[in-house]
């Protein structure tokens, strides 16, 4: 699920964070410590604490003794246990750099805990997996949830930004684009949920699932199950699903 691989920042050159440091794997730990080199580490911090981003904190606080910055999630499932944060951050907390100061904004979605990491100096954002280089985000209910990732991505439209450095994938330049491609895609989704339930009545997420993600690969969809778990959670909510059980029908 991680594609390429999970991005560690270096954020700053003497006095530094390292944002996301990934698995809990000595030769990862090793290639960071070798990219800090002389620097100071200020802070250890986290956009989310999935098992793909956090674990080499406790690994690389064991040899620099810097803090651990990131947030407590809702649910424990998918989570790093290990994650024990020194620092618990919430919208606004910021961490000093030599390179500028690093904001925290609360961006739950993907999952309850999740921070996007700003550095309005250089314009930059760091999305962890709120928004990734090639693909959309998978919402993993009932941690994750469908209207708070709407909402904080239309929260970062209101930023200046020239770039968004994702949790897995490329460099993103045209961060408007970026955003509103992903609103749009997650609101066509939810229409394609709408005529799922309209065609069939009512169904188990089973049955809904090689409707709404006809166009997903077959191998994807055990995946994309929670995603569309998410949309009913959200629909539900809004008043336009219901459920009987495990069947779910339009309300």
């Amino acid at each position: 699920m991680t594609g390429p691989g999970t991005n560690a920042y270096l954020i700053g050159e003497r006095e530094l964070v390292v944002l996301d440091p990934g698995p809990a794997l000595e030769a990862q730990v090793d290639a960071l410590l070798a990219a800090i080199g002389t620097a100071r580490v200020v802070a250890i911090a986290v956009t989310h604490t999935h098992r793909d981003h956090s674990p080499a904190a406790a690994l690389l606080r064991a040899r620099t003794a810097a803090p651990l910055v990131g947030a407590v999630p809702r649910h424990a499932a998918f989570h790093d246990r290990s994650f024990v944060a020194d620092l618990a951050a919430h919208a606004g907390t910021s961490l000093e750099t030599d390179c500028g100061r690093l904001v925290a904004i609360a961006t739950p979605g993907h999952a309850s805990n999740h921070l996007c990491w700003h550095l309005p100096g250089e314009r930059l954002l760091f999305t962890g997996d709120h928004v990734l280089g090639t693909v959309s985000p998978v919402i993993l209910a009932p941690d994750g949830d469908m209207s708070e990732y709407l909402d904080s991505l239309a929260r970062l439209e209101t930023l200046d930004l020239a770039a968004l450095a994702p949790g897995h994938g490329p460099l993103l330049r045209d961060p408007p684009a970026v955003l509103g491609a992903l609103i749009r895609h997650r609101r066509a989704r939810e229409q394609k949920v709408l005529d799922a339930l309209a065609a069939l009545g009512a169904g188990e997420l089973a049955a809904l699932l090689p409707i709404v993600y006809r166009d997903v690969a077959p191998e994807l969809h055990d995946v994309a199950r929670y995603s569309l778990e998410a949309h009913l959670i959200k629909l539900e909510r809004d008043g336009r699903a219901r459920r009987d059980g495990a069947v779910w029908r339009a309300a």
